[in-house]
């Protein structure tokens, strides 16, 4: 069975990642969102809250399974028998960072493939950072996260000005 990790922090997740899930499923045996930690960022959800709502984003695939891990990218690979991982990439900007994490993790676990994709032409400068910011601001994010994120980031935006009084 072929399976790719499709690893990020998803916070929130997006049409442009439901795009990527989906289509992988097409190519690969299994999907598996890794949902990871990334200290570099202030998480909108829990990483909990993040894999029940991803699962409802992808209850119509039937391949899709939703993780949580914490580490290296090269140890979730190996706790969840992928032969590769999954990056999408929007702009020349992403080919260059993604393209230093692959080569890392390559050096890390010389087996580690990346696969790279490219987004839909409607998600292509689609991203969780501008959705929470649009929404934070009040303005309609609706168009650009998948039907069951919408009213778990209605509440979490509603919640969050609540503590700013």
């Amino acid at each position: 069975m072929k399976t790719v990790l499709y690893p990020g922090s998803f916070d929130p997740f997006t049409n442009g990642h439901l795009d990527l899930v989906r289509r992988a499923g097409l190519l690969f045996d299994q999907v598996i969102v890794a949902i990871a930690v990334n200290y570099q960022k202030s998480p909108m959800f829990s990483m909990e809250e993040r894999k029940s709502l991803i699962e409802r984003c992808c209850e119509d695939i039937v391949n899709v399974k939703v993780v949580m891990f914490r580490g290296l990218l090269v140890e979730a690979i190996e706790r969840f028998e992928a032969q590769a991982v999954l990056r999408g990439l929007r702009a020349f900007s992403d080919f260059e960072y993604e393209l230093q994490m692959a080569l890392m993790n390559r050096s890390l676990r010389n087996s580690c493939e990346t696969i790279f994709m490219t987004p839909t032409q409607e998600n292509s400068f689609v991203s969780s950072h501008m959705v929470k910011e649009v929404a934070m601001l009040g303005a309609d994010f609706r168009p650009y996260v998948p039907p069951a994120m919408i009213p778990a980031i209605e509440a979490k935006i509603k919640e969050l000005k609540m503590e700013q009084k």
